[in-house]
């Protein structure tokens, strides 16, 4: 009776074993890939001072997008940003909050306007300020931009991408008690659904 019991409770084990590893398996497969780009592919096609490329990094990111499917894209950011993107992306992915594709910016040849009409979050651009001379802090991988269709700059009536719509009701936007604006500023992020000369609610950026 033991000698059977032992063996019916074996078999249970190994079967369990089988069907957690196919399930780990399972869901793997499941990933949708966005993109797949090496480091040296992610930034390559523009001039980067090398002050700033030494600090910027290449990382993995994983999401639920609108298809309510998981994906997995790229972020090109500095290293000093990349502990505060890589938790606050566990974040997302847990909390299901939709991002609809995650790229480096390269794909669109450098425009941040392409991007952004792509519906694309991004980080690192090495680019002005709009209407500036001054580099913008996209340029150090010291920005994040988030669904920018749904999280548009507006200025003076202007809004950017130009099929941007702030709807709160609308999924993938973000308010100022979200989950996600809260976890930026305890890392010293400022969000630029905050300002006062223009409302970038797509926009985060590292302070200290």
């Amino acid at each position: 009776m033991r000698i059977l019991f032992s063996i019916i409770i074996t078999t249970l084990t190994v079967l369990y074993g089988l069907y957690t590893n196919a399930q780990t398996f399972h869901n793997e497969e499941e990933v949708i890939v966005d993109c797949n780009y090496s480091f040296e592919e992610s930034i390559s096609g523009i001039d980067i001072p090398k002050a700033i490329k030494k600090n910027l990094v290449l990382l993995n990111v994983e999401y639920y997008s609108f298809d309510s499917k998981l994906h997995r894209g790229q972020i090109v950011l500095h290293k000093n940003a990349e502990k505060d993107i890589k938790e606050i992306f566990e974040i997302i992915k847990i909390i299901k909050f939709p991002v609809s594709k995650v790229i480096p910016i390269v794909k669109y040849k450098w425009s941040d306007e392409d991007s952004m009409n792509d519906n694309n979050t991004s980080a690192f651009n090495y680019r002005k300020v709009k209407g500036q001379k001054i580099l913008s802090a996209h340029s150090y991988g010291l920005a994040i931009d988030i669904n920018p269709e749904q999280n548009p700059h507006i200025k003076r009536n202007i809004v950017q991408p130009a099929n941007g719509k702030y709807n709160i009701n609308s999924a993938g936007t973000i308010l100022k008690n979200s989950r996600i604006v809260q976890e930026f500023k305890k890392r010293g992020w400022q969000w630029g659904g905050t300002w006062r000369s223009s409302k970038d609610y797509q926009h985060f950026e590292k302070k200290n």
